[in-house]
């Protein structure tokens, strides 16, 4: 065991508060420590359902909270399931399991029913976990933690460096972890993704309640935690990259058709979209309207890498959004809820502009006087959808109860609404 290991083996660590810079606390002075293996070495990478029975029961009987890792393959293949799935608790160890050997972990889920699960950016692990039978019932968002810290750095890399003290090598965080078998170093990243979790869930709890934000810490985590999961998107495809150049609607048509053809070929061969074809390439082709392969190979993304059959089946698509009869092509823009884009605010509705003006200046205020950012102390879309629709009279009691409608936190609902009072009275009493 090496030093950094003893270390890291030392409950007190150099966690030392884990004080944002310029907030009254403290850091530690050395040159963070690097963090080169995992203390008990690389486990062995859980394969089979007799290795995973005793995972379980080991993490079952382990103590205090579960840090838990998911990689991905994002990228490289399609959609985005978890290809290695890290734990570590205290009186378990660290293990590392395949969820393509054993895509069923509702066992282990199972097994950490109840405890509280440690995890960095939840919400992008979440999905790909929950596919998986892992779904937990109590967690600690520690990049989250770091955001209503004040934090200004929160990946995990500069969290673990800022608040314990440890250099993690983070090289390894964009491979294609559906590769088989994983090497070693992939391996070795992995596991001390979950090394210091627990610890810096630890050091980042003392600084929130330190701030007087840990309550509502925890009230954002409760809200993760309890999340149905996400409703499919509805017209994924508006979503291509460089949409905002195509106008017509025969031409929306093309990108339609090309999205949903690639997104076929992605799904049946296991990659990602982005590898059949670039969104850059649909855009091109939709803007060109070609009449044939041969014009069709002319664009870019379609030269001399894309076979002829392939040609043929992209131009075949093109070929149906050409076809489609005037009341079966789709419509400029997407159907939403809520107020319109607030750049169309001053036209539309003046009042609400300036209403909206005002609520925001005053977020931004009070979160930089509370150091933190705008968007975690209320989420842009409830201040808009607030001032666009505003409570009459914007009493304390109305404007916190919309804010409640809107999905704000109890806490969110006590800091912001005297800000919207104030921004949403003074915009009423020059409308009177």
């Amino acid at each position: 065991m090496t030093d950094a290991h003893d270390t890291a083996a030392d409950s007190s660590l150099r966690t030392t508060g884990g004080a944002p810079p310029d907030d009254g606390g403290s850091s530690a002075a050395q040159a963070p420590i690097p963090l080169l293996e995992p203390r008990e070495g690389i486990p062995p990478v859980v394969a089979d359902e007799s290795a995973l029975a005793e995972v379980v029961a080991a993490f079952a009987a382990g103590r205090g909270p579960v840090a838990v890792d998911a990689e991905r393959a994002s990228g490289y293949r399609y959609g985005q399931r978890a290809y290695l799935v890290q734990l570590r608790r205290e009186g378990a160890g660290t293990a590392l399991i395949d969820p393509v050997a054993c895509p069923d972990l509702s066992a282990l889920g199972e097994a950490l029913s109840g405890v509280e699960w440690v995890l960095h950016a939840a919400t992008q692990d979440l999905p790909c976990l929950r596919e998986i039978g892992m779904v937990p019932t109590r967690l600690f968002d520690t990049e989250l933690a770091g955001r209503l810290a004040g934090f200004p750095r929160v990946g995990l890399g500069a969290m673990v460096e800022n608040v314990l003290g440890f250099l993690l090598e983070k090289g390894h965080s964009a491979v294609d972890w559906s590769t088989r078998p994983l090497p070693e170093p992939w391996l070795r990243y992995a596991a001390l993704d979950v090394e210091l979790l627990v610890d810096l869930r630890d050091a980042l709890e003392k600084e929130l309640d330190r701030q007087g934000k840990l309550d509502w810490a925890w009230q954002e985590f409760d809200a993760i935690a309890s999340a149905p999961p996400p409703e499919p998107r509805k017209d994924p495809w508006r979503r291509t990259s460089g949409m905002h150049k195509v106008r017509r609607r025969r031409q929306m048509a093309v990108v339609r058709e090309l999205w949903q053809t690639r997104d076929r070929i992605a799904r049946r061969r296991d990659v990602s979209p982005g590898k059949v074809l670039p969104d850059a390439a649909i855009v091109e082709a939709a803007l060109a309207m070609p009449a044939n392969p041969h014009a069709l190979a002319a664009l870019n993304g379609f030269g001399q890498r894309v076979g002829r059959r392939q040609l043929e089946q992209w131009q075949a698509a093109v070929d149906r959004a050409k076809a489609l009869s005037e009341d079966r092509l789709p419509q400029p823009g997407q159907q939403v809820t809520g107020p319109p884009p607030p750049r169309a605010w001053a036209d539309k509705d003046p009042a609400a502009a300036a209403r909206l003006s005002a609520a925001r200046a005053g977020v931004t205020e009070l979160a930089e006087a509370l150091n933190m950012p705008a968007e975690n102390l209320i989420t842009p879309d409830t201040v808009r959808r607030v001032c666009w629709e505003p409570p009459s009279p914007p009493t304390p009691e109305s404007v916190a109860a919309a804010l409640t409608a809107h999905g704000a936190r109890a806490w969110q609902v006590e800091q912001v609404t005297p800000v919207l009072v104030t921004a949403l009275s003074a915009e009423s009493a020059r409308g009177a």
